[in-house]
């Protein structure tokens, strides 16, 4: 048993660190954008840059990140276990051209609409002001972001999780470099403060296009464009993508809500939310990183009809979730306070406190979100996207939302009563995973 676990470490760890790495750098992105400008324009800057990232990424991970390209993953692993190549051609192939429509709309909608989507949300004053900058020169980033995520699922699911690293890493280097010359006009460059971020954003998702664009021959099989769309083909990518694009619905669209009730406690409060969401926001990329991977090594174990080894790999890979998203509990326990200062001037005594109070708060939440992450991509692995969307709707819609709307929009609570909130909703919906887990997977 000892050298199983072992053997199937070593696997998963080939797979995860790499895809650990790529979440934790995507990650980065916002964590620096908010710390650069958190120290360049003060709270209102880190509202603007934070209300206007979570209305963009709400829907690019219910439409692409964790619909389209866990779908992309899930078939492509299943068909290349199962030896069939020209399948997973094919089903990538209709993925990237289904891709490229979704990046199209979705950028014109940001684009054209800027304004009114943001005044519709909330956002008020400078807010909305610095909010519309960053969101109207992001949009042309989010479209390249858009069709690099379509890529990643399919090298993910081809067992290639380095290519989408090394393509996160330019984009990380590139958004920091361009991050500090634009924020502050360094090296005689112009001062641009918020947009300045929203520019070097946009600039290091090209670049990181560009690379993953050129590593196609990498794949077992050719990328294209052309060729007609097979309708059987395009109705068993929907039937898996819609109810993973609904799972992130669901939880995304609650998250969305609750930011924008979090926001009517005042900019002190949300501030320090937004602080304590972006730090948190490092520690659960590694449990995304072990999820991608449960979904591509569960999904080839069950192409080669091998179900015990799909039932290992998943429980190793969540064994090696909870150890990693644990040792963040520790750190947010004893260095909250560190953390929150790293993003905000020293003399923003309150929201320093705030956010320092939320993420010890938060380090309850930190196991049941791994066991939730790697559970929810097993299932996905197996070819369930239907169980994990139920679980998410039901603890999402009547359990969170309902505790969110009567403490902070109807009673006017603090900020840290958003975090007890979400603490017990990971742990219940954690609690219903395990359940089906073992149906599943055992029985």
């Amino acid at each position: 048993m000892k050298t199983v676990f072992l053997n199937r470490s070593k696997e998963i760890m080939k797979l995860a660190i790499p895809a650990v790495g790529e979440m934790i750098l995507y990650m980065l992105i916002w964590v620096f954008d908010t710390l650069m400008v958190g120290k360049y324009g003060g709270q209102t800057s880190v509202a603007a840059i934070g209300f206007s990232s979570e209305i963009m990424y709400t829907f690019i991970n219910i439409l692409i990140a964790m619909g389209l390209s866990i779908s992309i993953t899930s078939i492509v692993a299943r068909l290349l276990g199962a030896e069939k190549v020209e399948a997973a051609k094919r089903f990538s192939n209709l993925g990237i051209k289904l891709g490229l429509g979704l990046a199209i709309v979705v950028f014109l909608i940001f684009f054209i609409f800027s304004k009114e989507i943001l005044s519709f949300a909330g956002a008020k004053g400078e807010v909305l002001d610095q909010s519309y900058k960053y969101m109207k020169i992001c949009s042309v980033g989010l479209f390249f972001s858009m069709l690099s995520m379509v890529l990643n699922g399919v090298f993910r699911g081809a067992k290639n999780t380095k290519t989408p690293l090394y393509g996160a890493a330019i984009l990380n280097i590139t958004n920091i470099g361009l991050d500090y010359i634009l924020i502050f006009g360094k090296f005689r460059a112009p001062e641009l403060g918020i947009s300045g971020a929203a520019i070097a954003t946009v600039a290091g998702n090209i670049l990181a296009f560009l690379f993953l664009l050129s590593q196609y021959k990498k794949l077992p099989f050719k990328l294209s464009l052309k060729g007609k769309i097979s309708k059987l083909d395009l109705k068993e990518l929907v039937n898996l993508a819609v109810p993973s694009s609904l799972q992130e619905a669901a939880f995304s669209i609650v998250r969305l809500m609750s930011v924008v009730m979090v926001m009517k406690l005042g900019s002190t409060a949300f501030s320090a939310n937004q602080i304590a969401v972006t730090i948190e926001s490092i520690s659960f990329m590694p449990g995304w990183g072990f999820a991608m991977s449960a979904v591509t090594l569960v999904g080839y174990s069950v192409g080669k009809n091998d179900f015990k080894a799909a039932r290992e790999y998943a429980n190793t890979t969540l064994v090696l979730a909870v150890l990693t998203m644990g040792f963040f509990s520790i750190i947010f326990l004893i260095f909250s306070k560190d953390l929150a200062q790293l993003f905000i001037k020293k003399e923003e005594v309150e929201v320093i406190a705030i956010a320092s109070a939320c993420l010890v708060i938060g380090s309850i939440q930190q196991i049941p979100m791994a066991i939730d992450m790697v559970l929810s991509g097993a299932l996905k692995g197996l070819g369930d996207t239907k169980t994990p969307f139920r679980i998410v709707l039901f603890c999402n819609w009547c359990i969170r939302l309902p505790l969110v709307y009567y403490f902070i929009y109807y009673k006017k609570m603090p900020v840290t009563y958003f975090w007890w909130i979400t603490s017990i909703q990971w742990s219940v919906e954690a609690a219903i995973f395990i359940k089906f887990y073992r149906d599943k997977f055992y029985k």
